[in-house]
């Protein structure tokens, strides 16, 4: 059996807290609350450039300045990103833990808003460029493998308000790569995988399907992002042959709900339009046909200038790093729609699958089939950066948690997973979500918790923050030993 390497996956604004310590300028989450009830996003209170006092539930990772807002914070509302998990003064002792576990891998992020805070008019910011340092030589320490994500969930407000519309401003490509330079310069001796943009798909789309911005903007804003991951992607290969590159896609498989051919159809175009318009062209270097037919059939025109198809193809991934929880069903037929409830996969209920306390559904080949697919399709190095599954866990009094449904979980997506990988799919890293507690992106709440190890804080940010070993701590370290023939 092949060897891969085992870890998980944090990511700065979600775990490291310490929101303006150090020189760090606010990040977009740090204005999101806690997911109310009812919402489908965490609200961000605000008066916009009439004088308007707005509460707008908008994909916190997505914000779209409209020029002039200013984001109001009050004294009676908990902000969970800005303390996160205490990650900042504690890492030494999480980064312990994930060596007692047997780690070989570690998806991190670096939080653009620790090492540019103002972007390129007041340049790096070295009390954040030393705080990474520090964090990559520990995990050195410990012979673990970073894998550095550059973008996850967390916009400098300072540009997102400087560059009108965020990463609808061409502008913004230019701060992206600044950053990008810092980093790939200072942790030469450090770093060999890096990831351009996490679910680089979702930022791209996600402002459309719940109506913050138009199709056109939507696709104007991912040729943004798709240049920007490319140029970047170039920048690293000029700085040091060694590195390797990928970007990351939300994957999510969608089934037919009926065996109505149309259904079928409808899925391949709704691939089209998500996970591969973005997968194809960064992976091939180039624009799929299919995009063209996109762009007209919904009078899109893209605003590029002369190099970017150049761009485009000297920047091609190295790798194909993806997320993968669960999956959807689809249907053209509206009298049989259910649909999903919770779920960031937008689809239909599948009667055939369970589902969580969050409405995310549970489906123990979806990792075998997505890596299988994608494998098929690309014929290049895939990492998977995000698996797992949320769900609130008891810390009982003799500080044990029983997470059996975790274990049973990530028991079926691994078998499945090793499956593909003997049948000539090539892997290089596996990294559950959330390997430690933190702040869930998409609710905000520290008890959707995803971690082999529990974190003492509640959705309040009361609590102890001590750390506590789940029943699953135990059980991966075993996984990891055995390189995955061990899920007993």
């Amino acid at each position: 059996m092949k060897k891969i390497l085992w870890g998980g996956s944090i990511s700065a604004a979600q775990c490291e807290g310490a929101w303006d310590e150090d020189g760090k300028s606010p990040v977009e989450v740090d204005y999101a609350q806690v997911l109310g009830e009812g919402d489908i996003f965490r609200k961000v209170e605000y008066i916009d450039s009439k004088g308007n006092l707005k509460s707008d539930a908008s994909p916190c990772w997505n914000i779209i300045s409209a020029g002039g807002i200013k984001r109001l914070e009050k004294s009676d509302i908990y902000y969970p990103n800005r303390n996160g998990i205490d990650f900042y003064h504690r890492y030494k002792e999480d980064i312990a833990l994930f060596a007692e576990m047997g780690f070989e891998s570690l998806n991190l992020s670096i939080s653009w808003a620790r090492i540019m805070p103002f972007g390129i008019e007041k340049g790096p910011n070295q009390k954040g460029i030393d705080f990474y340092r520090s964090v990559l030589e520990e995990l050195k320490k410990y012979d673990i493998e970073p894998i550095v994500t550059l973008f996850k969930y967390d916009m400098p407000t300072y540009l997102d308000d400087k560059y009108d519309g965020g990463w609808l401003n061409r502008k913004m490509i230019d701060e992206f790569i600044e950053f990008s330079k810092v980093c790939f310069n200072e942790y030469k001796d450090l770093v060999k995988y890096w990831i351009t943009f996490n679910e680089i798909n979702g930022i791209g789309m996600i402002g459309n399907v719940f109506g913050a911005i138009t199709l056109q903007e939507a696709y104007q804003l991912s040729h943004h992002l798709l240049l920007a991951s490319a140029k970047v992607v170039k920048l690293a290969h000029e700085t040091d042959s060694n590195y390797q590159v990928g970007s990351m896609i939300y994957q999510g498989t969608t089934y037919p709900l009926t065996a109505d051919p149309a259904d079928y159809l409808a899925i391949i175009e709704k691939g089209q339009n998500g996970t591969h318009y973005f997968g194809d062209t960064m992976v091939r270097g180039y624009y799929p046909s299919y995009a063209k037919k996109i762009w007209k059939d919904n009078n899109i025109e893209i605003q590029m200038e002369e190099n970017d198809l150049l761009d485009l193809e000297e920047g091609k991934v190295d790798y194909y790093a993806f997320s993968c929880y669960g999956s959807s069903c689809y249907t053209i037929h509206e009298k049989d729609s259910k649909h999903l409830v919770g779920n960031l996969l937008t689809g239909i209920n599948n009667p055939y699958l369970e589902k969580s306390e969050w409405g995310w559904t549970i489906d123990p080949l979806v990792l075998k089939i997505t890596l299988i697919e994608l494998y098929d399709r690309y014929q290049i190095p895939l990492m998977i950066v995000e698996n797992g599954l949320g769900a609130k866990d008891i810390l009982e009094n003799d500080g044990s948690i029983h997470d059996l449904y975790r274990i049973n979980y990530l028991r079926e997506n691994i078998k499945g997973m090793m499956e593909a990988v003997e049948s000539g799919v090539d892997l290089i890293s596996y990294n559950s979500w959330g390997c430690i507690d933190l702040i869930a992106a998409s609710t905000g709440q520290a008890s959707k918790r995803y971690g082999y190890i529990y974190v003492d804080v509640d959705d309040k940010g009361n609590g102890t923050y001590n750390r506590y070993k789940k029943d699953s701590f135990y059980w991966y370290k075993k996984v990891i030993a055995s390189n995955g023939q061990d899920l007993e």
